[in-house]
């Protein structure tokens, strides 16, 4: 990673079959690292995709009665009221656009790349996109929410990502991040993006998990 988390792992990365003239940088769930996902990515290779997964730092986590997990940032409630970490959220923000960056350094022109993630790593690329002043190709965010919700419009006033296009997907038997939670979230993405450029999946009785329709080839296409 980037930024403060020096200790932090460097990301999974699934190189392009050939050369990468485009990226995906996803992110994982709470608890998890991005080794599961780089494994299912490797699995849809294509020619000119690079697939670059991080790993969250460990550190303590409210919900989970302080046990220390990897963790973008400290998760404090799951209720749509709860108090958030929001010096944490934007501190992994920046850690992630860093991570952008470094992918344009490299030649890969900011247009043509895809952020995502499941669950928390989801609701993470989402904030980031819609703060972030590089262009992106889009958003595929799995299983999960807006943080700091109420910082919008004002967050996103300058955002370069008005006319992004999000991929949004949804278990309707989740009981960890409620499908109603990704109802709103979409909702709340209209008024901040153009609505024709999101569409909103959901999966009958999918918990909370993904699966292949998720993260298939397909999903990443539709938004680069």
């Amino acid at each position: 990673m980037c930024g403060n988390n020096m200790s932090v792992p460097l990301p999974a990365i699934v190189p392009a079959a050939r050369k990468a003239t485009a990226a995906v940088i996803f992110l994982h769930g709470l608890g998890d690292t991005g080794h599961g996902w780089a494994e299912a990515f490797a699995g849809i290779r294509t020619p000119h995709v690079k697939y670059i997964c991080p790993h969250a730092p460990i550190k303590p986590v409210t919900l989970n009665m302080g046990m220390s997990m990897p963790s973008w940032f400290d998760i404090i409630g799951l209720q749509t009221d709860a108090e958030e970490d929001e010096a944490g959220i934007k501190q992994a923000s920046e850690n992630i656009k860093a991570l952008i960056d470094q992918e344009v350094k490299n030649g890969i022109p900011s247009h043509r790349i895809v952020l995502g993630g499941f669950s928390q790593g989801g609701a993470l690329s989402l904030y980031t996109a819609l703060t972030t002043q590089q262009k992106l190709g889009g958003v595929v965010a799995l299983s999960c929410w807006l943080p700091l919700r109420n910082s919008f419009p004002q967050a996103s006033a300058n955002s370069a990502n008005k006319e992004m296009n999000v991929l949004q997907c949804h278990g309707e038997a989740d009981p960890l991040v409620p499908v109603t939670f990704g109802c709103l979230t979409v909702e709340k993405l209209k008024t901040l993006c153009n609505p024709s450029n999101i569409t909103f999946k959901t999966y009958p009785r999918m918990p909370h998990s993904a699966c292949p329709e998720l993260s298939d080839r397909n999903s990443f296409e539709e938004v680069l």
